[in-house]
This record gives C-alpha cells, structure tokens and sequence, in this order.
C-alpha cells in the first residue's frame, strides 16, 4: 500500500469518528447539560459560590431619579375644574443596599438577611438643589385626616374642620424638595400627636427610609431546587400578608427583584415581591435586547397586573373591602398606608384608564418613559439593566363637614413618581461576555467536533480526485510508451529520392514517378492521326 493510500485511508478513518462522535454528542447534548448542571451549582446563595458575594454586597450602581407634580392652578381645582400639574425633576440620589446579619438556616437551603438603604445625593445628576427648590402638593396629612373623618358623625367631622382652619391647614401645600421627600415637622399632626403619642409629628414620603430596612427577608438558596434561587420565603416571619381581600392576592410570590434563576424561558412569567407596593407582581416576556454586548430578555408587567376585577378576575383581592374596586391601571394601598388615602400607579398613569389621564391637565404617559422592565441575561438570570417605575398618588373627593371640598371632583392626583435604574457596569460586563463566551464554547464543542469532521471530509474528497487524476494520467504516459516501442518496418516510405539534374525519357519519367509516389495514374499519349 502506498503513502498516498496509507493517507487516504486514515483521513477517513479520522473523519468518520468525528462526525458519528461529533452528532452522537450534539443529540445527546452532554455538553450542555454539563455547563448548565455547573451553572445551576454556581448560581446559589451560599458560601463560595459565583454570586453569593456580589448578592450580598452588589457592586452595581443604583440610582434613585424623584420627579414631582407641581400644582399650578390650586384655586381653580378648588373651584372643581381641573388641575394642572408641571413635572419637575429629576432630583438623582445614589442608593446603597448593602445586606446585613445575613444567617444561613435549615442546612444552608434557607438564609435570612436585612437589606438596609442609604441615600446620597448626586447634583451632577439632579436638576436644581433640594433643600432650596419648592414644589406645590396636595397637604397629604391633611387629606389623611378628612378621610379618616368619614367614618365619624358631620358635628365631630366640622369641629375638626374648624379646628384645621385656625391652625391655617390647607388642602394644598408648598414645601422644599428635601422636606416633602425626607420629612418635615407638620403642624397638624404635631397636635395630634399630643393627643396620640403614636402619631408621628413628622411627615414626608420617604421619611424613616434612610439608612433602615423594609423587615427581614429569609430566602431560598436554590441548593436543592435552582428555580428556587433567591425566592423570599417569609417577609417578617409572614409567608403570606393579611392585608388583602383573598388567599391569592396575599401570597408572596417570586424573588425581590435582584436575583433570579439562571437559565430563563421567553414562555415564563418573573414573579417578584414588591414590599413597597404591598403585594408581588409578575413580569413577562417582551423582546430580545443588547445591553453592552450581552444579550437578554426584557420583562415587564403585562397591563393585567393593575387592570379591573371586570378584565382580570384574579385582582378581586386587591380590593379592600371586597367589592370596593378602582379602574385598570391603579392599586389602592390604604392597608398598609395607615389608612391614608394613597394609590400608586405607573408614572403619568401609564396603562391606566384615559379618565385617570384626562382628569389632570400636564400628563404624557409613554412607554419609553413610564415603563417599568428588567433586561436579564438568559443564560445566568443576572439583571444587566433594570428600571423600576412607580406613581404615587393621593385621592381627593367630598368630604362631609369640611368646606373646602365640596367642589371637588373626586381625582386620583399625582404627587411624585420614581424612576429606580441600575445598568451593569464594564468591568462587570466584561467578566460576563468572557463567562458567556466560555459557556458558548463549551456548549457548542460537539459542534466543533462536527465541522472538524466536515473539514476532514473535504479534504477526503480532495485527496481522493487527486488520487484518482494520478492514475489516470500514469495509464496516458504506459499508453504512450507502448505505442512508441513499435519497431519501424518501411524506412523508405518516410525517404524521399533526390532529384537528378539529368534529362530522364519519358518512360524513366514514368517509373520513376511510380516508384516516388506508390500507384500512379498516366495518360498514355495520343498518337496525330494521318489525313
């Protein structure tokens, strides 16, 4: 056998291994399930694992954007025609989230932790200064007072109308920023926190909440499960709220929104637990996107998260009493409001009811804006962006004794929304397209075993023409060899005679002539007839 064939022979040889190899493991997928049994063992909260510090104390950036609803025409509103309201903001603050007393229990499958916030502001990122700007508002301990007040006979509701009015209490007010957003020492409830020591003095919408937590999570490590990772499984030793109307609606469901289980389906929907909205929402899948370089699935709360009992069944619970319901677009929060008359929305009342939007003049919902999504990486579940959207809002109507409002149309008014961002950073990003890269290539190595053997192929089929051209042109030249190695048997048919310079006769002439060119055709002469 040649080296030539010795080739041929081993080239194929070679290929077939790769290629019955190579597709044996692409359908059996052994790569793939390894790489994702070693993501699903990383991406754990335990001790040493891929994430379990970053969740414990996450290195990204999250910002805090405050933009409020300036009432510009009070008097009108009073009057009952309708308001007027000019966005102002943003005013950016850098929120810290650190994790702390973090305890691992029930065998390391369960582990509880506060999470404290703090905030820091940023006026590089703000549009004026806090402490110096003013915004014009509804007076909300004001309106929580009157609504309390209807439950109550008209003679105590007017004595207390009175008594609000000679104290100078308005149904709008006109505060600093920092003091609506971080809390001021309010005159109303300064009395009436001399009469009810449980009644806090200061008021403002995010007072006590800097530098202090929302109550102790325990979650779910995903040790024994990984769709289990980082799901809440008691909020203040309650592993379901009270506040609700129905078994379903007070259920905590889903994670806290920075952690969720790798390996992400388009088909499933996110449930996350949003302790500042009293209950869990779900998120579900809405498009492909890029952020940095990594690809993921964007979700966002499909619009039957706050729609009506009369379009989705299931939010029935949400009302308190039951049967006490608002439109689509809006959640009533009295119950874990302290009674006070608050609801929260998207911000301009993004997929709300058009009467929310038409009731207030200077609202522009959009879904660039307004919308609140998470962009997660399917392969890991890391959020790489996220923007939280949330409206505060308080509800204003009639109240029985108290004059100022017997003019109002009852609105759900604006009072201030928040825009909560966090975007992976690069360094972060980095080391995420390098783990994904690494999780590609190991995933897809069959394939690679699979275009090897494709290549080898080729050079097969090229080995093998070039074989076969060679012999056929060695079987051309024995061809030639054999058809030349003929002995030469008539040496005179290829010679030619010289020419003499003598006369020759014609019949000389004529044999000579037959004897040159073989056979040879005359025309005998013919003889003159006599007369």
């Amino acid at each position: 056998m040649t080296r030539r064939s010795c080739a041929i022979y081993a080239t194929g040889i070679v290929c077939a291994h790769l290629l019955i190899v190579g597709i044996a493991l692409v359908v059996a997928q052994v790569f793939q399930t390894l790489i994702h049994n070693r993501l699903k063992k990383e991406m754990t909260l335990t001790e040493g694992s891929r994430v379990f510090d970053s969740w414990k104390d996450p290195p990204l950036p999250v910002y805090m954007q405050y933009f409020f609803f300036n009432v510009t025409n009070p008097e009108v509103f009073l009057e009952g025609g309708k308001a007027a309201v000019t966005q102002i903001g943003p005013y950016t603050y850098r929120e810290y989230r650190p994790r702390e007393n973090v305890t691992f229990l029930e065998n390391g499958t369960k582990l509880s932790a506060l999470n404290p916030k703090s905030f820091v502001f940023l006026p590089e990122m703000s549009v004026g200064d806090p402490e110096v700007d003013l915004v014009r508002t509804v007076n909300i301990p004001a309106v929580a007072v009157m609504d309390q007040m209807k439950s109550y006979s008209i003679f105590l509701s007017t004595f207390v109308s009175l008594w609000m009015n000679s104290i100078g209490v308005e149904l709008f007010m006109t505060r600093t920023v920092h003091e609506v957003l971080w809390g001021f020492k309010d005159p109303l409830l300064s009395r009436i926190h001399r009469m009810k020591p449980d009644v806090d003095e200061y008021f403002g919408l995010m007072y006590n909440k800097n530098g202090t937590h929302e109550g102790e999570f325990v979650f779910l490590t995903g040790e024994q499960d990984y769709m289990d990772y980082g799901k809440i499984d008691t909020w203040n030793g309650l592993s379901k709220m009270t506040w609700w109307s129905s078994n379903q609606s007070n259920m905590i469901n889903g994670t806290d929104g920075s952690t969720f289980h790798p390996l992400l389906n388009k088909n499933e929907l996110l449930y996350i637990f949003a302790a500042d909205l009293c209950r869990s929402i779900h998120l579900a899948f809405e498009e492909d996107v890029e952020v940095k370089g990594i690809p993921a699935y964007r979700f966002a709360p499909p619009k039957d998260v706050l729609a009506s009992p009369t379009e989705n069944p299931a939010n029935a619970g949400f009302c308190v009493p039951a049967g006490d319901c608002l439109g689509t677009g809006v959640l009533k929060v009295s119950v874990c409001r302290q009674g006070a008359p608050i609801v929260v929305s998207f911000p301009h009342f993004y997929q709300a009811e058009q009467k929310y939007i038409d009731a207030v003049e200077g609202l522009t919902p959009n879904k660039e804006d307004h919308e609140t999504y998470l962009d997660l990486n399917p392969t890991t579940g890391v959020p790489i962006r996220a923007c939280k959207r949330a409206q505060l809002n308080v509800i204003l109507n009639r109240v029985s004794g108290f004059p100022k409002t017997k003019h109002l149309n009852e609105t759900i008014f604006p009072v201030m929304f928040v825009n909560e961002t966090v975007v992976i950073d690069d360094d972060s990003a980095a080391q995420m397209r390098m783990l994904l890269l690494i999780v590609t290539l190991v995933s897809n190595f069959p394939l690679l075993i699979v275009g090897m053997g494709a290549l080898l192929l080729i050079v097969l089929v090229i080995l093998i023409c070039r074989s076969r051209q060679k012999k056929n042109e060695v079987k051309r030249i024995d061809f030639t060899e054999a058809f030349h190695s003929f002995p030469t048997t008539a040496k005179e048919d290829t010679a030619y005679t010289q020419v003499s310079d003598k006369a020759e006769d014609h019949s000389e002439n004529h044999t000579s002539q037959q004897m040159r060119n073989g056979s040879y055709i005359a025309m005998s002469p013919v003889e003159a007839q006599k007369c």
